[in-house]
């Protein structure tokens, strides 16, 4: 893991607008399958998907939020992540109940692919960049990850972004100025049915 002073801006794995339709069908065609219990969708082709990456799936109806889960890591290939997480995403999440048949048709599906994170070091809240960098702390045995795009949707500044992905790890708000809790940054390329977001 690189730290952020070595590498401010982290590349994305570059998508083409195929690439981006086949994996959002992919994830609908997924997430279908699984609410009607059949075979899930072949995976696509092309060598953008099959890079070793990490993603997650946002569902979304009338634009609140319905579920939203990830893989972090990039060991597995992209298609696989996107695939095994738009079904988790709207059966696993447990901030929500199982997204039921019925709802498919109305939901919004968005994919954020994910740089491999660095190490935010020292943690001050001038290093990070709103709407461009994502948040994961780790303490102990307690982590939290806030997506780039939930800063902005929000309006938070960077203190506000840092205090809320300690709350959302269990930690005090300000966890993230001691030196036994550990700040990364990373990027996403995020994109939805409806565009780029």
């Amino acid at each position: 893991m690189r730290s952020a002073a070595e590498s401010p801006t982290i590349a994305v794995l570059d998508l083409t607008a195929a690439d981006r339709a086949a994996l959002l069908r992919l994830a609908r065609g997924a997430l279908a399958a699984s609410l009607a219990g059949t075979e899930p969708p072949a995976l696509p082709e092309g060598d953008a998907v099959r890079q070793l990456c990490g993603a997650f799936v946002t569902l979304a109806a009338d634009g609140a939020l319905r579920g939203c889960v990830g893989h972090m890591r990039a060991d597995r290939p992209l298609a696989h992540v996107v695939r095994e997480m738009a079904v988790a995403a709207g059966r696993d999440d447990a901030r929500f109940p199982p997204v039921a048949p019925s709802e498919l048709g109305a939901l919004r599906i968005e994919i954020s692919v994910l740089s491999e994170p660095t190490v935010l070091a020292p943690a001050v809240p001038e290093r990070i960049v709103i709407g461009r960098d994502g948040l994961l702390v780790r303490r102990g045995g307690a982590s939290g990850l806030l997506l780039p795009q939930v800063a902005r949707e929000h309006h938070w500044g960077p203190d506000a972004f840092l205090a809320a992905v300690c709350r959302k790890a269990g930690l005090a708000r300000d966890a993230w100025r001691e030196p036994e809790t550990q700040v990364l940054t990373f990027q996403a390329h995020v994109f939805g049915e409806t565009g780029e977001a």
